[in-house]
């Protein structure tokens, strides 16, 4: 059983910062890449970033660009996300995700989701 927590969530005013960590647990999986997606209420989940197994790679969903970044641990079991400038429309779970070996697009078909830490951000 493979597991990710996520920690970090927190209430932060506008143009604050946080960082969010993501640590995997249980048994060893090979992943090409780990990374995060938010989801607001009533709106349908959202691409934020991700990064390859390696660190050489990493992508960002259009409406974080600039603002946040995401990193790797020196183990490569978890991953951070930085986020600065942060804004109201930020507000959302954030969920941590890791995907096995596959073809497709990096911000699609992950198989292993954390339960997700909460960042609101006030105006």
């Amino acid at each position: 059983q493979v597991q990710l927590l996520e920690s970090g969530g927190a209430l932060v005013q506008a143009g604050g910062s946080l960082r969010l960590s993501c640590a995997a647990s249980g048994r060893s999986f090979i992943y090409d890449f780990m990374g995060w997606f938010r989801q607001a209420p009533g709106k349908e989940r959202e691409f934020v970033a991700t990064i390859s197994r390696l660190g050489s790679s990493t992508y960002y969903g259009d409406s974080v660009k600039g603002r946040f970044t995401i990193s790797r641990d020196d183990a490569k079991t978890g991953v951070y996300l930085q986020m600065n400038s942060l804004k109201p429309a930020d507000t959302a779970i954030y969920y941590c995700a890791a995907r096995v070996p596959k073809l497709g697009g990096p911000q699609y078909l992950y198989d292993y989701w954390g339960q997700g830490t909460q960042v609101t951000v006030s105006s």
